[in-house]
C-alpha cells in the first residue's frame, strides 16, 4: 500500500496571494500571518506575488486569471466578509467560495481559502491573530501542503 501526504514546505515553490482591501484591518493580519508561515517553511520573498483587490467578490477573477495562467504552484485567497444587517453577507460569502473552488477544479492550481466569515468584526479579528490564531497562517499550511500533494500525483 501507498500512502502519499503533503508536505509543508514551501521551497522553490511560485505562490500568488490575492487579499481583499475591505475589511483591510482583518485582511491585513491574515497576509502577516500567511507570509511569516510561509517563509518559516522556506518560501522565497522572490516567487511570491501579493494582488490587492477591492473586495472578496472581486478576488474570484484575479484567482480565476492567476490559475488559468499556470505560472503559480498555488494561490491563497486572503479576506474577510462580516455580516451586516442585509442579506448581501450570505450572496459575498456563498459565491466567492464558489468562485474560488471553480477556479482551483477548473485549473488545477490549489487554491487556499483564507476568508474569514464572521458575524462581527470582532470576531474577524479574533481570526486573524488574536485569540483565535491567524487563519491566514491555517491557510498558508493547507497550501503548501496541497502543493507538495499535486505535485506528487
Amino acid at each position: 500500500m501507498r500512502e502519499f501526504k503533503g508536505r509543508v514546505s514551501a521551497e522553490g515553490k511560485r505562490v500568488a496571494i490575492v487579499v481583499s482591501r475591505f475589511n483591510e484591518a482583518v485582511s491585513a493580519r491574515l497576509l502577516e500571518g500567511a507570509l511569516d508561515t510561509l517563509r518559516r517553511h522556506g518560501a522565497s520573498d522572490e516567487l511570491i506575488d501579493i494582488y490587492w483587490t477591492p473586495g472578496s467578490w472581486e478576488m474570484t477573477l484575479v484567482v480565476k486569471l492567476l490559475a488559468e495562467r499556470g505560472k503559480y504552484d498555488g494561490i491563497l485567497a486572503l479576506g474577510a466578509i462580516v455580516r451586516g444587517e442585509t442579506p448581501h453577507f450570505d450572496f459575498i460569502a456563498s459565491e466567492t467560495a464558489k468562485g474560488l473552488a471553480r477556479a482551483m477544479l477548473d485549473h488545477g492550481v490549489p487554491v487556499a481559502f483564507g476568508v474569514i466569515t464572521a458575524d462581527t468584526m470582532d470576531q474577524a479579528l479574533d481570526r486573524a491573530g488574536g485569540k483565535a490564531g491567524n487563519k491566514g497562517s491555517v491557510a498558508a499550511e493547507a497550501l503548501m501542503e496541497m502543493m507538495n500533494l499535486v505535485s506528487e500525483i
